[in-house]
This record gives C-alpha cells, structure tokens and sequence, in this order.
C-alpha cells in the first residue's frame, strides 16, 4: 500500500501496537514463520510447543501476549515463530491479516511463511484427519473470494503455494501420526446454513439436499470446510507472501 509511506505513524488498532509507540524491526524482524489460528487459547498453547520443539521454553512457563492491550486478537512469539489468534469468519480474520501484513512491512521481515491452522469440517475423511489447502473455493466451488471494493466488485485468486503444500505433506510422512491428503477447501459465510447443516435456526433444505450438496463438493475436490481459508489465500496472494 503506497499510502503507508506517506503516513506519520501506523497505528495497528486491533493489536494495541503502532509505529510510534513500539519498535516494529527489535520486536519482530526475525519473524519467518507465522501461525495464526482462530482462538487466543489454542496459539497460545501452540507457542508453547512450538517453544519447547525449538528448545526455547520458558523458564515459567508462560509466554505474554503481544497484544495484551486489546481483547480482540492475542499474539505470542517464540524465536522465528509468531502465533496470532485470528477470530471467526473472514471479516475478522481480514482485519487481522491487514495489521499484520503491515506489522510484517514495519518490521522488515522477509521470506516469509503464514500457515493458517484449525478445525475444520471433513468431507469423505477419517475424523482427525490432516487437510493441506491446495486451493480455497467459495461456496459454488469457485476458486475466488468476491469482495465489493468501493461500490465494484473485485474477484481474487484464491490459489495457495504448491510448493510448501509438498513440503508440508512430506513432514507428515515423516513424522508419520496422521492422515493426510492434499485437497480444496470449501470457505464459507457461515457456519450453518452455507455448511449445510441441519441443526441452524433457520434451515429451508432438507437431508437428501444437503448430501447432494456435500457429494458435489467431495467430487469437485473439496475435502473440508471451514470459514476463513479464501481471504487469506487473496491477501497473501496479493502481498507477496507464502501462505497455506
């Protein structure tokens, strides 16, 4: 964003961290890896792993939240590895990556890896399977995330870096733990009705519907749902950073 270079001081509202006030390239320009997942309490046991695989654990045991100024979204950093809580749903996660990619820019970062973990919904898979994004769809199985910018509509690419889609199937091989496959990822606007399910408020569709629906999706090459996944792919896509 051009715009950034012209402004006095950045403020990243939603961290509680801003240009002015924090030293963005001590904090984090040693960043090369970035975790974000929906939940405060998940990234932040996953720092605590992370921490302990890297052999950088805390003496207490307890690592802070960068962004302890806000309830919104929390952040952890061990080494190389930042873990930041994202929300639910693409607004909130959009407005997390737009702070953080700048966060990023500030701090100088380069070569940078965002992977996005969590839960998700499988579609023909074992419960407890492994799901690497090869590619997030919407909810029509379109490889696209529509956003209306002032008043136009804008379609992104939603396209996510093969190669560390191999590479990351490669370590499961490794280590050897879970089942995993390589397949699209359905994004959708909510949890009930665009997932098809039969439990929501209002559900105008019934069972037979809803399997027709899935099948379609598993024959399109859509092996889990979940809410978050088209927006990161268009921004990372559109900043330059490798991203699954």
């Amino acid at each position: 964003n051009p715009h950034l270079e012209k402004m006095k001081e950045d403020i990243l509202y939603h961290f509680a961290l801003g240009t002015g006030t924090h030293d963005f390239p001590a904090l984090f320009g040693d960043v090369k890896f970035v975790c974000v997942g929906g939940s405060p309490s998940r990234m932040k046991a996953f720092i605590a792993y992370i921490a302990e695989e890297l052999g950088l654990g805390s003496p207490t045991g307890d690592y802070p939240n960068i962004c302890a100024g806000t309830d919104r979204y929390a952040m952890y950093k061990v080494g190389p590895v930042l873990s930041v809580s994202h929300g639910m749903g693409i607004p909130s996660i959009s407005i997390m990556l737009h702070e953080l990619i700048k966060l990023l820019h500030h701090a100088k970062c380069s070569n940078i890896t965002i992977i996005r973990i969590g839960t998700s919904g499988g579609i023909g898979l074992e419960p407890g399977s492994v799901v690497i994004t090869r590619q997030s769809v919407d909810a029509t199985f379109k490889p696209q995330f529509e956003q209306v910018v002032l008043g136009k509509t804008v379609i992104r690419s939603t396209n996510l870096d093969e190669q560390l889609a191999q590479e990351l199937m490669q370590c499961s091989k490794e280590i050897n733990q879970f089942n995993t496959v390589i397949g699209n990822t359905m994004c959708t606007l909510d949890f009930y009705e665009g997932q098809g399910r039969l439990d929501g408020a209002i559900c105008l569709y019934n069972e037979e519907e809803k399997l027709q629906y899935l099948k379609e999706a598993y024959d399109s090459g859509v092996r889990n749902i979940e809410m978050e996944s088209s927006v990161f792919a268009a921004m990372c896509n559109l900043s330059g950073v490798k991203g699954k």
